[in-house]
């Protein structure tokens, strides 16, 4: 994919803002441009003059550019090569590797998820865990792409992690056999009571239409109308606003979806859901949406907007709190800013940035046995170093208070598993919908 292709796609970003490539050097700063710019100036001039080493500009260029963004956000970064690659893979949504969505934190790379169905998520990696080693080799206080680049291989080639699991007293090394990363945006399956169950695995190109093509596969295999569904966004790292609005489209029959406000005219957008096609495809039949600490960005988008219109009972845990958008901002042919731009909100005016969705019922995992002792230690937005604060100034208390024991839930993982019981989540909103479609389906009569 060419880089302007890149760039026009809607895979990744919301808008693309076009401008010009930075021709000025640092020779061509002066006072003139401000004393910070002097003392910026300054700076490099003396390393050049009188560091133990001499240094080559562009990696004195890099630095600063990394250190400017740094002060930002999480999300915002100088993208070239490598991460220009990295992005387009994600887009394409195929490589040869672990499967893992992860982050530079403090220094350490922490996984925010692995995709299902990925050589990670069947070696029984989970959100949250630290890597520490890769082959024996300490990777903390390196660089992430590095990391990355190293963890993807061909596949039928072996890794070996080490992973520091908040609630374990020790670190565990994990073999992991790469594998070819297809990854599938959206897959069905139809359960027990024609109830419907529609994974979306990721946001990227034609996620709308799949499922809507799912929907109809469904539909057919049950001979009928569903009885129910399960809209299932766990571990969803989220992707493109476009396709999040799509998809949120298809069970709406008119309304916001969602808004984005930003300091550019152009950044502040409100998208609204469009009657002309289907409307509502499944009016009438009830819908669980399934989120957790894993969703993230434009799941947030789909979960808020179903929540906010009552189309949805939301299930499941509090989803990370990704509230912002990013824009890629071309510096020439082949390097951008990938930038935070705007904030976006739910129908209801509500930013989701800290403290996400919450689910109208909360779920926790049960089948997970690590569950209990990692779960004040899952990462969300709120954790990242340098995030961006909710307008409310919402207290800590508010964001954890998800993590408090529910006495309706009180079997083990070990008693789960002797009932067939391998997703509890999944069980419960399966349940759920058993005792409600009934009661639906004669409503619509």
């Amino acid at each position: 994919m060419k880089f302007a292709e890149l760039a026009r796609s809607a895979a990744l970003v919301t808008a693309v803002a076009l401008i010009p490539a930075t021709t000025a050097g640092l020779a061509q700063v002066d006072a003139r441009a401000g004393p910070e710019f002097a003392s910026l100036f300054a700076t490099y001039q003396r390393i050049k003059a009188s560091y133990v080493e001499p240094v080559e500009d562009d990696v004195l260029i890099r630095g600063a550019i990394d250190g400017m963004l740094a002060a930002l956000d999480p999300h915002s970064a100088y993208l070239d090569g490598s991460d220009l690659e990295r992005l387009e893979t994600l887009i394409d949504g195929n490589y040869s590797g672990l499967g893992l969505s992860v982050v530079l934190e403090d220094g350490a790379v922490k996984v925010i998820s692995p995709f299902r169905g990925s050589p990670a998520e069947d070696a029984g990696m989970k959100a949250g865990d630290y890597i520490t080693h890769l082959d024996g080799e300490l990777i903390y206080g390196g660089d992430l792409d590095e990391a990355v680049a190293r963890m993807r291989g061909p596949a039928g080639s072996s890794i070996r992690l080490t992973i520091f699991r908040p609630g374990r007293d020790e670190p565990f090394d994990v073999s992991v056999t790469r594998g070819v990363i297809e990854l599938e945006p959206v897959t069905h399956e139809l359960m027990p009571g024609n109830i419907g169950h529609i994974m979306v695995n990721e946001f990227s190109r034609d996620v709308g239409s799949d499922v809507l093509a799912s929907w109809d596969a469904l539909e057919e295999e049950a001979s009928g109308r569903l009885s129910g569904l399960v809209l299932d966004m766990r571990s969803n790292p989220g992707g493109s606003l476009d396709e999040a609005v799509a998809l949120s489209d298809l069970f709406l029959d008119d309304g916001r979806i969602v808004s984005q406000r930003g300091r550019a005219r152009g950044e502040s957008v409100v998208y609204e859901a469009e009657t002309v096609f289907r409307g509502d495809i499944a009016e009438g039949v009830p819908i669980i949406v399934l989120i957790d600490a894993g969703s993230a960005s434009a799941s947030e988008i789909v979960a808020g907007a179903l929540q906010d219109h009552r189309r949805a009972v939301i299930m499941g845990d509090r989803s990370f709190g990704k509230g912002s958008v990013q824009s890629l901002l071309p510096l020439g042919r082949d390097s951008a800013l990938k930038l935070t731009t705007a904030r976006y909100y739910t129908p209801a005016g509500h930013s989701v940035q800290e403290g996400g969705i919450k689910p109208d019922i909360a779920v926790p995992q049960l089948s997970d046995p690590d569950l209990a002792k990692r779960s004040r230690f899952i990462m969300r937005e709120s954790d990242l170093r340098g995030h961006l604060v909710n307008e409310l100034k919402l207290e800590d208390s508010a964001l954890e208070s998800d993590r408090r024991d529910d006495p309706r839930f009180q079997k083990t993982a070990e008693e789960l598993k002797d009932e067939g019981i391998e997703d509890f989540q999944l069980h419960y909103a399966l349940e759920t919908l058993r005792r409600t479609a009934p009661n639906a389906v004669a409503a619509r009569r």
